[in-house]
């Protein structure tokens, strides 16, 4: 025949591989000595290589790309042949050795009976594409390959990106999110050799009992159904892959699984044209290619009332083909479903969807004997073969439009590339945030802060044996909360365990409840008597967050709850989108798509801006992340050069951690790895996070002046040139004291290291000149302790650290516990003071003599720390909805104050001339400062960054490290080149 003969040098190389492979493979197991390796027997190996060559073809030298037409390959089609194309079998996308049961089966359906083509159900990404590719070289016409994709590639194929499900986008209330769904699906189905996918759902969900829909749906309104599918249609399209629309004429309005027995929908044709239909008119008015049928009886269109739709000529041939003027394919719904194979034998039923107007007969429940029938049908002139024709035609027309008569085979590299790229995870990502919908939040649970509920406990709570449901909701949110503990109430589960939950729930101050049900149609309520019992024993004054992970409906059963959260599915994927939205770390905004009765009304819903730093990908905020590896090269060639030993560099942007990671070791020996959450003495950070911050608190409260005299807190500063010293020239280093004086060789004692600063002469006029001074800010440290009556850390701890979740940050990290102190890379070998090496103490001598306390150095702290105090800074002093500084004071604390130098009210600026360790690209309005220990950070206000830099340069000895500068300015000015514009 033409066709075979149109592939026959195409194919020929390929089966070489795969003889010359097996030949090997079968060899290696015969001269095994391994019991355990099983040999394939002489006689069936013949037969495995046998099958395989009886499929090659001998090649006559063809054009490759010459046109065949559809009506000549229809002409030299048996009938069988012309049958068999109607077909569309079920098949799994994993690896299948060709010894396999499986495999045999599958390939004999393909070269035996002709079948048009396969629904691929679950599978791997490679095993699919390679079995897609050997399923093509063993069939004589090319294979037309469909699959489920409701929610991308994921809902069948592992690894691939998963999509939030439709009414979670339509709960976005941005169409664009539709249309980018549908092209990220497409993108990745063409990758895997996939040329139809089931999508979009276009019921319209109007039935809250629906066991088989619910979220599958955009909505219950047919409107937003339509405008939704339509979108999800167009980005399907617009990437060469057929979308279909289903379940026609709509399965939104039953309480009845048509996967288990036939539903009944009693609606006339008017309401059908108004609610059901509408949809589907939309899309087939734009092009869709292909819908769908439903196995659903419409007893007041049809006459035959207990005939389902897919059978049925007034629902496809009258309704779909002559009143929506349809002419693209129609494709059953799997008829193995009960609600037609109950009532129909195999063929029988194809013929009856024939002569419906189907044209793709999809998962029939026997496709041998349906063939052997429909055959038989034609012979007794049952059903003509002009009919079967017709459809065949179609198919035909859509694998040579497809370009499958040129090249059936898909390149397996551009899996690499096209399959659940970052470009497609950053789609997927953000429509999962944006879907979230809250419909409740007494007392403003959400967000949620920890210094408010420092224990939160996460129930949930799920119909299906997985004792692990929900971990990655706990898992996610203890990046934003400490204290954060997990349990599900699963099928099966003990007595014991439920007392286990129950005992947690007693240790809570919050607690989350997950409801993981997808669909409940038993009644009115989606948990089960068991579990609603256990919901009910929780302490009635503790509060509860519900949210619901797959039936938005759930939230009836729970209407005391204090939070009612709608995330629409629960795939790991929106589980971990979810955490960062309960901490204010994502916004959100999204509106209930479908009326909850007695509940909620459609379009209802709380909206909250994002207040807290987020942890994400680079590609979320527009980071180039191989360019970003240049900050990676970078901090490895800096410990290569013993710069220092190890470091964490963390980006922030748009409210975003965008990038953040441990380099090197914590010492030179090499034995313990940076970790990203490693806390590191921060120097002379300490003067900006600690004293600069509390002062500008007591500016904020009228509590200080900026003109107020050094002499109202210390008597010692009422004469002579100090009695001019104020605030205004400590914060700017132009007081007039010395950078620093080494008082420690006698004194040691706070009081007394107190009293010598206070004693200290100037050295210069004040306001005449700039010395960068540690003692000025040691007096702001015991300034902050006249004003408050608390030490500066206390005073810091009770006011910024606390509240804001800086839970790494504090004074005296012993006092913390060992498992803390284990965790900071020691500073340096003491070899004239202390006389060991310096861990988790101040490495400033005098902060250490201070009791560990000082305005000028002492403070500890991490990357995702330092992060939140940089965000509050952008936010103008807002952090997680709490006002902690004006935005008034930020900015003036940060701008140029001086004419002597650029810097503002302790915090230093880009310089405007020479080097600055804020890099070249770093915008004017750059501010920042620097630790001596090898600790700084810059924030950058005109591009929303925040660029952290954390080191013990010092170790093991202060002396090392000098090449520190540039290691910052360099690390400054990838970061900010990688960002696209």
């Amino acid at each position: 025949m033409q066709l075979q003969q149109f592939y026959r040098h195409q194919q020929g190389f390929f089966f070489m591989l795969v003889i010359t492979f097996i030949t090997q493979a079968c060899t290696f197991s015969a001269k095994s000595n391994s019991p355990n390796i099983p040999v394939l027997q002489a006689a069936e190996q013949e037969k495995a290589l046998g099958e395989i060559r009886s499929s090659e073809k001998v090649l006559p030298q063809q054009d490759p790309f010459e046109d065949v037409s559809v009506d000549v390959l229809l002409d030299e089609m048996t009938l069988r042949e012309k049958i068999g194309q109607l077909f569309f079998i079920r098949a799994n996308g994993h690896f299948k050795n060709v010894g396999d049961e499986s495999y045999r089966q599958l390939a004999s359906k393909i070269k035996h009976y002709k079948v048009g083509g396969i629904v691929f159900f679950k599978g791997s990404i490679y095993g699919q594409t390679v079995l897609t590719n050997r399923l093509q070289t063993i069939s004589d016409t090319p294979l037309w390959i469909t699959q489920d994709m409701e929610f991308g590639a994921a809902m069948r194929v592992e690894e691939t990106t998963r999509l939030t499900p439709a009414m979670g986008i339509a709960a976005t209330q941005n169409p664009d999110y539709a249309y980018l769904a549908g092209k990220v699906t497409a993108r990745e189905a063409d990758a895997l050799g996939v040329h139809q996918i089931f999508a979009p759902v276009l019921d319209v969900n109007n039935n809250p009992r629906n066991p088989v829909i619910n979220v599958r749906s955009f909505s219950g309104n047919p409107d937003t159904v339509a405008l939704y599918g339509q979108q999800f249609m167009k980005g399907v399209q617009s990437e060469g892959i057929v979308s279909t629309a289903k379940h026609f004429p709509g399965h939104g309005d039953t309480d009845t699984d048509s996967h288990h027995s036939l539903p009944v929908i009693n609606h006339d044709y008017e309401r059908l044209q108004s609610v059901e239909l509408l949809p589907f008119k939309k899309v087939i008015d734009e092009g869709i290619e292909s819908v769908m049928s439903a196995h659903i009886a419409f007893p007041r269109i049809s006459s035959n009332p207990r005939l389902p739709g897919t059978l049925d000529p007034s629902i496809l041939n009258r309704i779909l083909v002559d009143s929506l003027n349809f002419d693209g394919l129609i494709v059953t719904d799997g008829l193995e479903m009960r609600g037609i194979s109950a009532h129909y034998s195999p063929g029988e039923a194809v013929v009856m969807a024939l002569k419906a107007g189907a044209d793709m007969m999809l998962l029939s429940l026997d496709e041998i004997t349906a063939i052997q029938e429909v055959e038989r049908a034609v012979e007794r002139g049952n059903i003509t073969e002009e009919r079967i024709d017709r459809s065949v035609r179609k198919i035909l027309a859509k694998k040579k439009e497809a370009g499958l008569f040129q090249s059936r085979q898909t390149d397996i590299d551009l899996l690499n590339f096209r399959v659940n790229s970052p470009e497609n995870r950053q789609i997927a990502d953000e429509i999962s945030r944006k879907s979230l919908t809250l419909l409740k939040n007494n007392n403003d649970i959400i967000p949620l802060r920890p210094n408010e509920y420092p224990r939160v406990l996460v129930v949930s709570v799920t119909d299906t044996d997985n004792d692990e449901k929900g971990a990655a909701l706990a898992e996610e949110m203890r990046t934003y909360h400490p204290a954060v503990r997990h349990r599900v109430f699963y099928r099966g589960i003990s007595a014991r365990e439920k007392q286990n939950i129950l005992q947690q729930a007693r240790w809570a101050d919050l607690i989350v409840i997950g409801a993981h049900m997808y669909i409940n149609a038993s009644g009115n309520n989606q948990f089960n008597s068991s579990q609603r019992r256990l919901l009910h024993q929780l302490p009635s004054q503790t509060p509860k967050a519900l949210v619901t992970f797959g039936n938005p409906y759930a939230v009836g059963d729970l209407p005391d709850a204090d939070v009612q959260l709608l995330a629409w599915d629960g795939s790991e994927h929106q589980l971990k989108n979810t955490a960062p939205a309960l901490f204010g770390a994502s916004a959100i905004g999204g509106r209930l798509p479908i009326d909850i009765p007695g509940e909620y009304a459609m379009n209802e819903g709380l909206s909250l801006p994002q207040t807290t730093v987020r942890f994400d990908k680079p590609e979320s905020v527009n980071f180039w992340a191989d360019s970003l590896y240049k900050v990676d090269r970078i901090m490895h060639e800096a410990i290569y050069d013993s710069t220092f030993p190890g470091g964490v560099v963390t980006v922030l942007k748009d409210g975003v951690v965008a990038y953040q990671k441990g380099f090197g070791y914590e010492t030179y020996q090499k034995l313990n790895p940076v970790h990203t959450n490693d806390v590191y003495d921060l120097a002379s950070l300490t003067k900006i996070m600690a004293t600069t911050t509390a002062m500008m608190k007591l500016v904020d409260e009228g509590k200080i002046r900026l003109d107020d005299k050094v002499s109202a807190y210390f008597p010692e500063f009422s004469a002579g040139l100090k009695s001019g010293v104020t605030i205004r020239h400590l914060l700017l280093h132009t007081s007039g004291l010395p950078p620093f004086r080494i008082y420690i060789d006698k004194l040691k004692t706070r009081r007394a290291l107190v009293e010598a600063v206070k004693n200290e002469p100037l050295i210069y006029e004040p306001g005449a000149t700039y010395k960068y001074s540690d003692l000025g800010f040691i007096l702001m440290g015991e300034i902050v302790r006249e004003v408050t009556g608390m030490r500066l850390d206390n005073y810091l701890q009770r006011t910024f650290y606390q509240p804001l979740g800086m839970n790494n940050t504090r004074f005296n990290p012993l006092e913390a516990g060992e498992t803390f102190a284990k965790r900071i890379p020691p500073t340096e070998k003491d070899t004239i003071y202390r006389h060991k090496t310096v861990r988790a103490q101040a490495h400033d001598e005098r902060a250490y003599y201070m009791d560990g306390v000082a305005g000028h150095a002492g403070l500890f702290s991490s990357g995702s720390d330092i992060a939140i105090f940089t965000q509050m800074l952008l936010n103008k002093g807002s952090y997680g909805g709490k006002q902690y500084l004006a935005p008034k004071t930020i900015e003036l604390f940060t701008k140029r104050q001086s004419e002597l130098v650029n810097r503002g009210y302790g915090f230093d600026r880009k310089d405007e001339e020479g080097e600055s360790t804020a890099g070249t690209l770093a915008s004017e309005e750059a501010f920042g400062h620097t630790g001596f220990t090898g600790t700084s950070f810059w924030v950058d206000p005109q591009r929303d960054l925040a660029i952290i830099i954390l080191t013990n340069r010092t170790y093991p000895y202060r002396s090392y490290g000098r090449n520190i500068s540039k290691i910052r300015a360099k690390v400054a000015d990838a970061v900010i080149s990688s960002i696209i514009e």
